[in-house]
């Protein structure tokens, strides 16, 4: 899987120090330890920024003529939707667009909205022999021996007419799209099951997975055939579980040694004090924030830590290690280490020690005492889905730290995404 650089993490950041000498006390020796600090990205990085399920719901879940249903769910620019459900007068046939699934911008960034159905497309999953369509099929029927690949089918009325969809622009990145069951009266009547949904995250302007859900020619798989064969969605929901999952770099780390009460980088409920954590949150660029905190008072050492090859701290990827940045810093018991990094898959959401970071002798993996925070400089929108249509709207909201689940997801915990130690 190729990692490219996301929006907002663009400036190839160097590392600064700051050092200043501080008197030795009259009464006792100060003493200063040297030790270094390393961060590391350790997200196992995902294929797929969300799944869901859709259904009537109705007392079954089964969509039958005239009804409808509809999801919701985020989506930014070059990113798409796909999904499938059982055309449930067959033996293994799907409805499904074509992958990477339905377009949800045009070329110039706005976004798809109205009609769609004419992506829809119908599949046969190849598992079992295909008797006429119609309410007298035997289910599950003959088994294919040996099983063939999947592959688009035609029946007498096209798929666009059988199974509406119709796609609303909720602003930001959210998006509502609506089935509905269409064949009543045609010579495909049919009941349509329960089906799942995906969307793949983005890198650059590749699609990380653009076959979620099925692959046209080859054969069924990850739980498919139980959607194609009896409309059941646990295997298909169980395979879509493992693949979704945070994606995200992290920026260039901004690591400062202080003296005193409170973290020179923000404070939880004051907003952004315009000295450069907007743009540490929202580009990832600690360059500005790092100057400023050369000149503050009670600031001991600034360094902005960065991967030596790829600058970010990229996720683990295939099985490979993630970014990691070390920085040898020398402090004294009663000083103070903070830190902050961009959580790049987002608007303004950032990483950083929580209760003003740790005693400048703390030594060990302090991982524990990470926190996500919102800046509340960019409305925010949901992580590997918040690149949208139009750039994020500007906000003056006091920093505050997230919740898990946050508004929109729920993310793995800090010791799962972040590991930042001292030695």
């Amino acid at each position: 899987m190729k990692f490219k650089l996301p929006l907002g993490l663009l400036s190839v950041i160097s590392v600064l120090a700051f050092s200043s000498c501080s008197t030795d006390d009259d009464t006792e020796q100060a003493v200063n330890d040297s030790a270094v600090i390393t961060v590391e990205n350790i997200i196992d990085s995902k294929a797929l920024t969300q799944f869901g399920t859709f259904q009537n719901a109705g007392s079954s879940p089964i969509l039958n003529p005239g009804e409808s249903t509809s999801f919701t769910f985020y989506a930014g620019k070059g990113q798409t939707i796909s999904f499938a459900a059982m055309y449930g007068n067959s033996n293994d046939l799907f409805f499904a667009p074509a992958n990477p699934g339905i377009k949800l911008y045009q070329d110039n960034g706005n976004p798809v909205t109205g009609n769609v159905s004419s992506q829809m497309r119908l599949w046969d999953n190849g598992t079992r022999k295909n008797e006429p369509t119609g309410p007298s099929v035997n289910h599950p029927g003959t088994a294919e021996s040996p099983q063939l690949n999947v592959s688009e089918i035609a029946l007498a009325v096209p798929a666009s007419q059988l199974l509406k969809a119709e796609l609303t622009y909720e602003g930001g990145t959210k998006f509502t799209l609506k089935l509905t069951n269409t064949s009543g009266g045609t010579a495909n009547e049919t009941p349509i099951s329960a089906g799942v949904w995906a969307v793949s995250h983005i890198s650059g302007s590749t699609l990380l997975k653009e076959d979620p859900i099925f692959s046209p020619g080859k054969l069924s798989a990850n739980g498919l055939t139980d959607l194609a064969e009896l409309g059941k969605t646990t295997p298909l929901e169980q395979y879509l579980t493992g693949i979704t999952g945070p994606n995200s770099p992290f920026s260039p780390v901004l690591v400062v040694v202080y003296s005193g009460n409170d973290s020179p980088i923000f404070k939880i409920g004051e907003n952004d004090r315009g000295q450069g954590l907007k743009e540490l949150s929202q580009q990832g660029n600690a360059d500005i924030l790092a100057a400023f905190l050369k000149t503050k008072s009670g600031v001991k050492e600034v360094y902005v830590l960065k991967d030596p090859t790829t600058t970010i701290l990229q996720p683990r990827i295939n099985g490979n290690n993630g970014g990691k940045a070390s920085q040898t810093i020398s402090s004294r018991k009663g000083d103070r280490i903070a830190l902050a990094t961009m959580y790049g898959q987002s608007n303004d959401w950032f990483i950083a020690a929580v209760n003003n970071g740790v005693d400048g002798l703390t030594r060990g993996d302090i991982s524990s005492i990470m926190g996500l925070f919102d800046s509340g400089t960019l409305q925010s929108s949901y992580p590997g889905a918040h690149i949208g249509s139009q750039p994020a709207q500007a906000e003056s909201q006091p920093v505050q730290q997230l919740a898990n689940p946050n508004q929109f997801n729920r993310l793995p915990s800090l010791p799962q995404m972040i590991k930042v130690t001292i030695q």
